[in-house]
């Protein structure tokens, strides 16, 4: 009896440490924020800070800026936007959404979070990819001439 509670205690641990090591790894982006220099036009231009989730394949894009700033006061929400990040492994990724909060006239922008799909191994930048920002009918285009840094978004 002592033998077949041995062998069972053994087969059951074995199991368990067979589940763990064929378990799904946590995802986790890496590095979570990265700084851009952005032009946008009428919104202005400088430094933006994008900072990124992951959650499995879904992951969410938040910029925010005090260098780009609203020409008028904005109601929450009220932004249409859509963020593309070039993808050094494979397609263009986009996060998109109506999703930004009420902003006074001249105050600092911030879009996000925009809900996106990524893929393993997907390394993410804003340089040659673009904001676009609908407001009140207008196209409002945010673009980068160098790489973001510390690096791409690595999921």
């Amino acid at each position: 009896m002592k033998r077949i509670a041995t062998g069972a205690a053994l087969a059951a641990g074995t199991l368990a440490v067979t589940a763990l090591a064929f378990a799904p790894s946590a995802a986790a982006v890496t590095p979570t924020t990265a700084t851009v220099t952005a032009s946008c036009g009428i919104f202005g231009g400088g430094t933006a800070t994008l900072t990124a989730t992951q959650s499995g394949t879904s992951a969410t894009l938040t910029l925010t800026s005090s260098a780009i700033t609203t020409p008028l006061a904005l109601s929450a929400n009220s932004i249409s936007s859509t963020l593309t990040m070039a993808n050094s492994t494979g397609a263009n990724r986009v996060f998109s959404g109506t999703v930004n909060p009420a902003m006074a006239a001249g105050s600092p922008v911030t879009v996000g979070p925009l809900p996106g799909t990524v893929a393993s191994g997907d390394s993410l930048d804003f340089y040659k990819g673009s904001l676009k920002m609908v407001i009140f009918g207008i196209t409002v285009t945010c673009t980068s001439s160098s790489a973001q840094s510390p690096g791409p978004f690595v999921f």
